[in-house]
């Protein structure tokens, strides 16, 4: 019953609307019908107050709840009728009363089609009037150059409360309706509708309207005088710089490229190597060692393919040169030469906040020098892009200092290269992303590893059907997997061997190794940047707005150290929308568009997913529906022998939009940014159901997965009309 109430809704309209044109009833509502008649009008009044008002209060709650011409007409009637003071209160009531059925007719005829159809469009405007809401109806409402009924529809189809709307209307429309009410009482002089409104009247209301906007922005400009009292007189009247990026990551390095591109002056400083955690220790060595791995696991699996089953053979030295190969090739893509040339200035050394506005930035001692070099440079606008560094908790720290071989992500790289041989016993910390990827290419590679992970699961993030196909992954390449274990200790048994103490359901176990690695996830770096001093909220991340700024309006944080996701591509994603805003704010800001940010995790199968999984929906009470494809079908995947994984989409009940996908398999990373797409601007299930893919490939999943929606929603009834046309055909 609850899907036929908008199509009943609009039967009901339609009689009404076409009651109101077969009768002809728009006569009624002309300014010369209301001069030759308002003296009847009066007379009647006279005799039968309460029935008129009731008849006019009726009528003029139909005329707006309909959206029907004439509201304005009547509001004269109103004041020719009641006089000034009752006409004004009977309109305002009457007028918001009427407008607030409009408003709620919108809600239940029309917001849930549209929502089902463009609900990630509307989820940042309902935010937007969420918080500014009742300021943007009030600001209309003061206009009368805004169609009433424009505004009624309009906010009906927002998350707007009743009772706001009730409110915000009734006060926003009280100036223009004393306006049209005294325009009442004088309406033998009127010649036209347009007379009531000169350009002097219609200037006070746009001045009227405005006054909120500039309230707030005068608001805005006196606690910013405050925020910045302390520092006013350190603030330079001149700026060195248009810009001072901190970090030369993913995000740094995108800031800065987009601010030389615009012909600022900008300055990046990094006190590491160039490109950050990505290109040296994360992204690009890691996928070069996965790389490595794989086909050391397909030599071993040749039977698989129609060759011999091969136990690779390789000095393990040579697949270290190959991953430091591998960064010495991209490196260029980040250097000092490159940025330089692009119009960057770059200088080495660690920065410092001195102020909102000044950086201090000191150079590491060079030959021929007894102590580091320090400038202070000021710039309008900071970015800060320091990125994130391995989490190690204090027991492992401990550990470190009594002499026990632990490792994390960014310190593995280099033991690996002194190794001759893979590493034996190693335990690794961690069942999350880096953990499994590092776990798997190692095993891969000769190595005995054992993942210890706290939760009941790996990949705890991920749906359990995904952590299971995972960790079975694992296990087949001599991945000893434990999860449920929490790590307690690093200690030396009887013999002096490093040992760890865990404990799991109860008991104390544990666990020798040789080397361990410390793959527990990342930290932001926070520490020694000035944030304290300058009082920049900082809690895991450095706290920032919509825009990516920080306590300062000038002061900017972008990727890891801002968050909410530790991933590169949302790094340089956030450095666009924190360049851009630092350098063109007082024009115009964008607020960061976080709403489709897709995640791979690389390990054999690939894990990614974008949007809402299965086990997240169920947590924010979403409701859900889930087609779902298996790989083993898909002819491709058959060929290549590489059946193993699924696509997962989750979509609204009733409706092809997309709320998320999880996809598992070979290229899986590869494969989701068609639903990116998909996502971001708004296309559907039948969408992709009715884009061309190339056969045979790995992307018709995704076509496949579409389809297995489209079955379960084909229209049945309608195909029972088809059979018997069909049949009839037939004769």
């Amino acid at each position: 019953m609850k899907k036929f109430k908008p199509v009943i809704a609009l039967l009901l309209l339609g009689l009404l609307l076409g009651a109101w044109v077969a009768l002809d009833a728009g006569r009624y509502l002309s300014l010369d019908y209301l001069q030759q008649s308002h003296t009847e009008f009066a007379r009647l009044y006279a005799l039968h107050p309460a029935s008129v008002l009731g008849a006019y209060l009726a009528l003029y709650v139909l005329v707006c709840a309909l959206s029907l011409p004439g509201a304005t007409l009547l509001t004269l009637a109103g004041g020719a009728v009641f006089g000034l003071w009752w006409g004004t209160l009977v309109v305002s009531f009457a007028s918001s009363l009427g407008a607030t059925l409009a408003f709620l007719v919108a809600r239940h005829v029309l917001r849930d089609s549209l929502e089902a159809r463009f609900g990630a469009r509307l989820a940042e405007f309902n935010q937007g009037v969420a918080r500014q809401g009742a300021l943007y109806l009030f600001t209309l409402r003061l206009v009368p150059l805004v169609p009433f009924f424009i505004v009624n529809l309009g906010m009906g189809l927002t998350r707007m409360r009743t009772r706001t709307f009730y409110g915000v209307s009734q006060l926003g429309m009280l100036a223009g309706t004393l306006v049209y009410v005294n325009a009442g009482t004088q309406l033998g002089r009127l010649s036209s509708l347009q007379a009531i409104l000169s350009p002097a009247l219609l200037g006070s209301f746009v001045l009227l309207a405005s006054f909120p906007w500039l309230a707030r922005q005068g608001l805005g400009w006196v606690q910013q005088r405050r925020l910045y009292a302390r520092w006013q007189a350190q603030k330079p009247r001149r700026f060195d710089r248009n810009l001072i990026v901190i970090g030369a990551g993913a995000g740094g390095l995108v800031s800065a490229y987009i601010a030389a591109a615009v012909k600022a002056r900008v300055t990046l400083v990094e006190m590491g190597a160039m490109g950050g955690d990505c290109l040296n220790y994360g992204c690009v060595p890691s996928k070069a060692l996965i790389k490595s791995a794989r086909l050391a696991h397909q030599m071993r699996h040749g039977a698989r393919y129609g060759l011999s089953d091969t136990e690779p053979v390789f000095p393990f030295k040579n697949v270290m040169q190959r991953v430091q190969a591998t960064i010495a090739a991209i490196a260029p893509h980040d250097s000092v030469a490159r940025y330089t040339g692009l119009g960057v200035e770059v200088l080495q050394g660690h920065a410092r906040l001195i102020n909102p506005w000044t950086v201090e930035i000191t150079a590491p001692a060079v030959a021929g020098q007894s102590a580091p070099s320090v400038q202070r440079l000021s710039s309008r606008a900071i970015v800060l892009a320091t990125g994130a560094r391995p989490l190690l908790p204090p027991f492992l720290k401990d550990a470190q200092a009594q002499g026990f071989n632990v490792l994390t992500s960014d310190t593995l790289w280099q033991h690996l290269g002194q190794l001759e041989t893979p590493p034996q016993r190693l335990l690794v910390l961690g069942g999350g992303p880096i953990g499994c990827e590092l776990a798997q290419s190692l095993a891969r590679l000769g190595a005995q590893v054992t993942v210890l992970e706290q939760a009941p699961r790996l990949l705890l993030r991920e749906d359990e059907d995904v952590s299971a196909l995972v960790q079975d992954a694992l296990q087949q390449d001599g991945v000893r997997v434990l999860t449920g274990h929490t790590a307690l200790q690093c200690e030396r048994d009887a013999d002096g061997h490093p040992q760890l103490r865990v404990q799991h359901q109860g008991q104390t176990l544990h666990l020798g190794f040789e080397t361990l690695l410390c793959a527990l996830g990342r930290e932001a770096r926070l520490t020694g940047l000035g944030l304290e001093e300058l009082g920049i909220p900082c809690e895991r991340t450095v706290t920032t707005n919509a825009y990516l700024e920080t306590l300062y309006p000038n002061i900017y944080a972008a990727g890891d150290v801002a968050g909410p996701e530790q991933f590169t591509h949302v790094a340089a994603h956030q450095a666009w929308y924190a360049t851009v805003n630092a350098l063109f704010g007082g024009v115009k800001k964008f607020k960061v568009d976080t709403r489709v940010l897709p995640r791979t995790t690389f390990t054999d199968p690939e894990v990614a997913r974008v949007g809402l999984n299965e086990t997240q929906a169920r947590a924010q009470q979403v409701a859900f529906e889930v087609s779902r494809f298996e790989l083993a079908e898909l002819d491709r995947a058959i060929a290549d022998s590489d059946t193993q994984g699924f696509v997962k989409v989750l979509t609204r009940p009733g409706s092809d939009q997309i709320l998320g996908v999880t996809l598992v398999g070979r290229h899986a990373g590869d494969l989701l940014a068609e639903y990116v797409l998909a996502m971001k601007h708004g296309l559907g299930l039948n969408k992709i159901l009715g884009t061309v893919h190339s056969y045979p490939t790995l992307a018709e999943a995704n076509k496949y997965a579409a389809g297995v929606w489209k079955r379960a929603h084909q229209p049945e009834r309608l195909l029972r009309w088809a059979r018997r046309y069909h049949d009839w055909r037939r004769g």
